[in-house]
């Protein structure tokens, strides 16, 4: 714990608390934690701490590149970089792709978030479930979770790697498959050969979906009756893709925001008009951006996406048993808006359930074995925008380009970067429930990670730039005086 001086109010607080690095999170972030004068919480901050810019440095390469580009941002999610950029790219070209094409595209990205849910729910939080938050910390962690349940694990790894496998029979490999997906479509057809093998899995990951989630209900859900109190849970906005019934939707759709009583705000089925409802800031501390709801206001737009605001925006999910759980998630709210961060785990159980029910229909398709699965044509528009839900929310791509086809300027609005506002909500929340600083305990502290680790941040994709980047340097003597500071 340290002094620490906030420049934004030139107010001097006695200490701060450090939690750094967050743990069981992809990417590099810490949490400053700033108290009073009589060391009460304050505030609590979410710095992301690495910078990456992907955006900058695809200026001058072409357009057809970008979904190999933009994929490599991330190694967790990089098929939902390459739709939402594929999705760019064919309104650059103009084309609409094949119907086939189409259905394959959404394959793959049911393969994706079924792998990245797993990922997530198995492996990252449920050592915090299982053994509970102020369990010892040596245990409380995936290999604790191996030798203390090792038939949990494997049912991960298992589910995990069903995921996996869809996108590798799809598009040839598991992680980093550009090669396959092209604007106007794909490249190759699925073979019945590897069909038949992923319809053949299919029934093992359907099962272990529906035993996980109803473990979770059973077990875990009526546990952490304070945690679902102030995890994170506050009013704010929700925005998510749904079809054209309002239902849930992860590949194409319209973009709905939706207020904390259930009514909507935004309906916008044209992807170009997206900027007139999305904003985003810049905060010195962090190298994420900070979107907001454009109407409210930068920071009282704080809205939400991922697995809680896409039930919440949706009216049902489309497939029979997600339907039935999405019915008994919605009344764990009012108007249907459930609000509390901790339900993010819930949400993502049944999106995982949706998304292999929505995998079956697509391989029950006949259609899904057609080769027509290209549409070609040259640059035919100066601009592009591409809208698909990753596994943590909208991801947005927004490329201009020049005659010759070459990106000119590119803004990616990443999934994980949505929820940045409600972030710091939350950790403040828990951190004044929780935090003593005169008794501190690790518990206390792996809670304020616990409620980051339920949105699921991705972090190595989600470090871009507003205009010239903050920076803020700060030279101390040997007795820990400020001689200077420079700042921008």
């Amino acid at each position: 714990m340290d002094n620490y001086e906030d420049n934004s109010s030139n107010k001097l607080f006695e200490r701060k608390i450090v939690i750094n690095p967050v743990t069981r999170i992809e990417g590099h972030a810490q949490i400053d934690i700033l108290l009073n004068q009589d060391s009460t919480v304050r505030e609590a901050r979410f710095k992301v701490t690495d910078f990456r810019g992907f955006e900058k440095f695809t200026e001058g390469r072409p357009y057809y590149e970008m979904p190999a580009i933009t994929s490599r941002s991330c190694g967790i999610c990089p098929v939902s970089h390459i739709l939402a950029s594929a999705k760019a790219c064919d309104a650059i070209v103009g084309v609409t792709p094949p119907k086939t094409a189409v259905m394959l595209r959404r394959l793959i990205h049911m393969g994706q978030l079924v792998q990245s849910h797993a990922l997530n729910f198995f492996h990252l939080s449920s050592p915090d479930l299982l053994f509970g938050f102020d369990s010892d910390p040596a245990k409380r962690n995936v290999f604790g979770l191996i030798e203390n349940h090792p038939d949990f694990a494997v049912q991960g790894v298992k589910l995990r790697r069903f995921g996996q496998e869809i996108i590798e029979k799809v598009a040839g490999k598991r992680v980093h498959s550009s090669e396959w997906i092209q604007p106007g479509g794909v490249k190759w057809p699925l073979t019945r050969e590897r069909a038949d093998y992923l319809k053949a899995e299919l029934p093992k990951a359907l099962e272990i979906a529906k035993s996980t989630l109803s473990m979770f209900k059973q077990q875990m859900l009526n546990s952490f009756n304070d945690e679902v109190e102030n995890f994170g849970n506050f009013p704010s906005y929700y925005m998510g893709l749904v079809n054209s019934d309002g239902n849930l939707e992860h590949y194409d759709g319209k973009l709905r925001i939706m207020n904390k009583d259930g009514n909507i705000v935004v309906e916008c089925s044209d992807a170009l008009k997206y900027q007139e409802y999305v904003g985003e800031a810049v905060e010195p501390y962090t190298f994420m951006k900070f979107p907001y709801f454009k109407k409210v206001g930068y920071p009282d737009g704080a809205y939400r996406v991922g697995p809680l605001a896409r039930l919440n925006v949706a009216s049902h999910c489309g497939t029979p048993l997600a339907d039935e759980e999405m019915a008994e998630f919605k009344k764990l709210g009012r108007n249907g808006i459930v609000q509390s961060t901790f339900y993010y785990h819930y949400a993502r159980l049944i999106e995982t359930l949706f998304c292999i029910e929505t995998a079956k229909k697509l391989l029950d398709d006949p259609e899904i074995l057609s080769e027509n699965v290209t549409s070609r044509a040259m640059v035919n528009n100066y601009e592009g925008i591409g809208i698909a839900e990753a596994p943590r929310g909208t991801l947005i791509h927004h490329y201009k380009v020049d005659a010759q086809g070459m990106i000119i300027w590119n803004d990616m609005i990443i999934a994980t970067e949505h929820n940045n506002i409600a972030y710091n909500k939350a950790i403040t929340q828990v951190a004044k429930r929780y935090i003593k600083a005169q008794q501190l305990q690790e518990g206390m502290l792996n809670r304020v990670e616990a409620v980051i680790r339920a949105f699921d941040p991705c972090l190595s994709c989600a470090t871009h730039a507003v205009g010239q980047m903050a920076l803020d340097i700060k030279l101390f003597d040997a007795n820990g005086t400020l001689l200077d500071q420079q700042s921008r």
